[in-house]
């Protein structure tokens, strides 16, 4: 870490910093450090549930789309695990979410440019020095101890925070949680009497299932409430998956604010849909659960927003509305899993640092040009590149992991100032842009 200026300086280490310090190591361009406040990697951890696999094929590792040959792909995590041969009679595409963590663990342990425990506490933008550059300060957890990276390029990739409840904030953990902290408090919930889970998404569904499945007693209810007109499931078909190509990314990008708004609205099939074997485990579950039953203790009701939430005797109220019949109603619940997604995480120091220096395309929405890099107001040649609130600039591929690896390539070739990875080119059979034909 006494390196006299790093080409750039990642800042979070997820499966997106993580995927770009693998391409970064096998290349002699660059040089690069990485920090994450985190004591080590792992990925999920309230969310890795048995028997949960990933959402797109093993071939969306960190590595295989920029360069097969790498050490770092999930093939070769296979063949160094000796495990080449149970994937093989496997035959199933999708990774286990365990797996997949272990396989991120395994990367993580051969890079050494990665420092956990550090927190970034600041990030200085040194532009009048020769040559410009940003000052990055990293405080060690263990000691306290502060030091300063120079960099001349930062990657921002803090990752997401979780959205909740008007009113939850200040409930018991045990009580009322988000899905991210699921597993941490499971053995709670199964003692309880009535849980209700909340969200439409994959992650409400893989919640609502493994209480099911864990359902053992006849006094125990289980409640799911979705804002969606039904449980939608995702769309796999071949040609809409053609939407996360790097294709479809150029094509998104160059549209208007307002076009690529209304574009996220016709791809929700596609970002929010819930995978069709978990629809199937599910329905498959209720229906031998219920032969022979009146009254399963299970309740799936659609339509329902979810406003608030405040403590009652005995449990929890939600303040409810069927936004179809619109009619307001209260639920009462002993726990709750809030299953209700997550926000970009935006760090105080960028805002406190960088919100007046860059162009905002709306309020929380940073304008990113094509390579990943904040537009800012003046002209630059030291860059600010973000891996995270993308979906506006970039489309519903920019939290695809598969993407993320095209992504790095790009941020790699920019910052490089040449082509060290081939970008795939020409991988779609439908044609988007007809700018080209225009008369």
């Amino acid at each position: 870490m006494e390196k006299s200026m790093y080409d750039l300086i990642g800042i979070g280490i997820g499966p997106y910093n993580l995927g770009l310090a693998a391409l970064v190591d096998q290349t002699d361009e660059l040089e690069a450090a990485f920090f994450d406040k985190t004591p080590e990697f792992i990925w999920h951890p309230g969310m890795l549930i048995e028997k949960m696999d990933l959402q797109v094929p093993f071939v969306a590792d960190l590595a295989t789309f920029a360069d097969p040959k790498s050490p770092y792909t999930f093939m070769n995590y296979l063949h160094e695990h000796n495990r080449m041969f149970p994937f093989f009679f496997h035959k199933h595409f999708e990774v286990p979410r365990q797996e997949y963590n272990h396989y991120l663990q395994w990367v993580a342990g051969q890079l050494k440019e990665l420092y956990f425990g550090h927190t970034v506490v600041d990030v200085l933008d040194k532009k009048e020095a020769d040559p410009p550059h940003y000052e990055v300060i990293a405080e060690e957890n263990a000691t306290g101890e502060r030091k300063f990276y120079k960099a001349k390029n930062i990657i921002m990739g803090t990752g997401s925070e979780p959205l909740i409840l008007d009113g939850m904030d200040g409930l018991p953990n045990e009580d009322v949680m988000h899905s991210s902290r699921y597993l941490f408090e499971k053995k709670h919930l199964l003692k309880s009497k009535d849980i209700t889970v909340v969200g439409s998404g994959q992650s409400a569904l893989e919640v609502f299932l493994d209480l099911l499945e864990e359902q053992e007693r006849q006094d125990m209810k289980l409640t799911l409430l979705t804002r969606t007109g039904g449980l939608f499931q995702l769309d796999k078909a071949k040609f809409a998956q053609e939407v996360f190509t790097p294709e479809y990314v150029d094509y998104f990008h160059q549209l208007s604010f307002a076009q690529r708004t209304q574009a996220l609205d016709t791809l929700k099939p596609l970002r929010n849909g819930i995978d069709p074997e978990t629809l199937t485990r599910l329905y498959t579950k209720l229906y031998h659960k219920t032969a022979g039953m009146r009254d399963s203790n299970v309740l799936i009701q659609p339509m329902t927003e979810v406003k608030n939430i405040k403590a009652v005797e005995d449990g929890y109220e939600l303040s409810c509305r069927q936004w179809q019949e619109e009619v307001d109603y209260k639920y009462k619940t002993e726990k709750v899993v809030l299953a209700t997604g997550y926000k970009p995480h935006i760090p105080d120091w960028f805002l406190r640092r960088f919100q007046d220096q860059i162009v905002w395309e709306e309020e929380g929405k940073f304008k990113v040009n094509r390579d990943y890099q904040l537009e800012f107001h003046d002209h630059r040649n030291h860059h600010l590149f973000s891996l995270t609130n993308l979906v506006h600039s970039h489309g519903a591929g920019a939290t695809n992991l598969g993407l993320s690896v095209h992504r790095n390539v790009h941020i790699i070739n920019k910052i490089a100032g040449k082509s060290i990875y081939k970008n795939q080119e020409d991988t779609t059979f439908q044609q988007f842009s007809m700018k080209d034909y225009q008369e």
